[in-house]
């Protein structure tokens, strides 16, 4: 597994310290919902996202990796995922995993199946 995963890609133009909360975020194929959480933390950073009513209000924990770009006038957030892929994702409590290392494997596992490096 690469580290690179939990890590913001340099092309992101993510720049440390910025608040993400309320971005929208962007999938290949659409909207999938609002960033409410995020981590710059290094070797762990990630975005936690509201999918409100898209898929029943499921949270779902994004790897910074995963992060194609960002948007600071538009405050949006893109992904180079599909929806179907951040639907499929394992299940996510907001409580219990942000922080939790064999969860973060879990997610890890899941989501470097689809990058290409």
């Amino acid at each position: 597994m690469s580290d690179h995963l939990w890590g913001y890609q340099p092309s992101s133009g993510h720049t440390e310290g910025t608040d993400l909360t309320g971005y929208s975020v962007e999938a290949t194929d659409g909207s999938i919902g609002k960033v409410d959480k995020h981590s710059d933390e290094v070797g762990s950073a990630y975005l936690v996202v509201d999918t409100g009513v898209w898929i029943f209000g499921k949270d779902v924990l994004l790897p910074a990796g995963t992060v194609r770009g960002i948007d600071t006038e538009a405050r949006k957030v893109f992904v180079d995922l599909t929806k179907d892929q951040i639907k499929d994702s394992p299940e996510f409590d907001k409580h219990k995993h942000a922080d939790d290392p064999g969860y973060h494997e879990q997610i890890a596992g899941y989501y470097g199946s689809y990058r290409l490096m």
